[in-house]
C-alpha cells in the first residue's frame, strides 16, 4: 500500500514494514536491477549497488537493463559497499530486496541495519514464492507512489510478448528448454525452474521447461556436463551475470543457447524483452 500528497509519503514494503518520509522521495539508491526498472518508468536513481556476487568496482552489465550508467556512481558490493560515499551522495530512500525472510539480499545485515537507521529503506521480495506478475507489480507500485506515471505502451508490449511466446512454444512436441549456470569446466548448476518466478513464468506461457530430478539444493540441482547433457535440451538459457563461469563448448556446439539473466529488472519493458528473446530462439529450435 502506498499514499503520497505534496507533503508526505509512505509506502508499505514486502517485509510489512511502513516507510514513511516527510515528503515524496526523489534521490534514490537502489540495487542495480532494481534502479534498471525503475529507470524503466522513468525515475533515474542517484546510485546504485550490486550483491557479494559483483564486482565491487563495476555494476554487472547483465543486469543492468537499460540504464545509462555513465555518471551514475556505483557504491560497491555486498561486503564491499562504500556505505559512507552512499550516505555522502544524500539519497531520501533505498530501494533493496529480499529473497524472503525479510533479510536485505546484497548488503550484509550490520550494514543494513547501519543504513536503515539513517536513511528510509524499503524491501521489496523477490523471492520464488512470488510470481513474476507480483515482483512487476509491487515494483510499479512503488515506481508509481514516487511520481510515475501510467505506461500503456509498455504494458501492451508485454502483452504481445506473452501471446507471441505461447505461439512459439505450441506444437505437437514441446521443445525442451533447460536452464543452468555453469560453474566451471567440471560442473553446471540447474536450474529448478518454479524456484525462478521468471522461469516459472515462461512454464505458465506453455514452455517446456525441464526439471532436474529432486535433490538438494532449493533453486539448483549442482550435477555434471555429463549429466545436463543426458537430458538432451532443445534450448539451453545460460546464465550471464558476472560470476557465472563461461559456457564455451561444455554440451557441445549444437546446443543452440540464449543468455539468461536469473536477476531481471522488474519492469514491463525487460519482461517483454525476455519474453520476445525466448519466443524467437524457440521458433528458430523448432523442428
Amino acid at each position: 500500500m502506498a499514499q503520497h500528497t505534496a507533503s508526505d509519503w509512505e509506502f508499505t514494503d514486502d517485509r510489512d514494514h511502513l516507510v514513511r518520509t516527510a515528503r515524496r522521495p526523489s534521490r534514490l539508491v537502489a540495487y542495480v536491477p532494481t534502479g534498471a526498472a525503475l529507470h524503466d518508468h522513468g525515475i533515474r536513481p542517484v546510485g546504485v549497488f550490486g550483491s557479494a556476487h559483483d564486482d565491487p568496482a563495476l555494476p554487472d552489465p547483465a543486469k543492468t537493463g537499460s540504464l545509462p550508467l555513465a555518471g551514475l556512481p556505483y557504491f560497491g558490493a555486498g561486503p564491499a559497499l562504500d556505505l559512507d560515499a552512499l550516505l555522502a551522495a544524500r539519497p531520501d530512500l533505498v530501494v533493496a530486496l529480499t529473497y524472503g525472510g525479510g533479510q536485505v539480499y546484497g548488503i550484509d545485515p550490520e550494514a543494513a541495519k547501519h543504513l536503515e537507521e539513517q536513511i528510509p529503506l524499503v524491501v521489496l521480495d523477490v523471492g520464488g514464492g512470488r510470481s513474476l506478475t507480483g515482483i512487476r507489480d509491487r515494483l510499479t507500485a512503488l515506481a508509481r507512489s514516487l511520481g510515475a506515471e501510467p505506461d500503456p505502451e509498455a504494458d501492451a508490449e508485454l502483452a504481445v510478448a506473452e501471446r507471441r511466446l505461447t505461439a512459439s512454444a505450441v506444437g505437437p512436441v514441446r521443445s525442451r528448454v533447460l536452464a543452468l549456470s555453469p560453474a566451471g569446466p567440471d560442473s553446471v548448476h540447474l536450474a529448478r525452474p518454479y524456484a525462478w518466478p521468471d522461469l516459472a513464468a515462461l512454464a505458465g506461457l506453455g514452455v517446456g521447461l525441464v526439471d532436474p530430478e529432486p535433490g538438494q539444493g532449493a533453486n539448483w540441482s549442482t550435477t555434471t556436463w555429463a549429466e545436463a547433457a543426458a537430458l538432451e535440451p532443445d534450448l539451453v538459457l545460460t546464465d550471464v551475470r558476472g560470476n557465472a563461469a563461461p559456457l564455451g563448448d561444455a554440451l557441445g556446439s549444437h546446443v543452440p543457447t540464449l543468455s539468461w539473466n536469473p536477476e531481471l529488472p522488474p519492469s514491463a519493458r525487460e519482461h517483454a524483452r525476455f519474453h520476445t528473446a525466448v519466443a524467437d530462439a524457440l521458433k528458430a529450435v523448432r523442428p
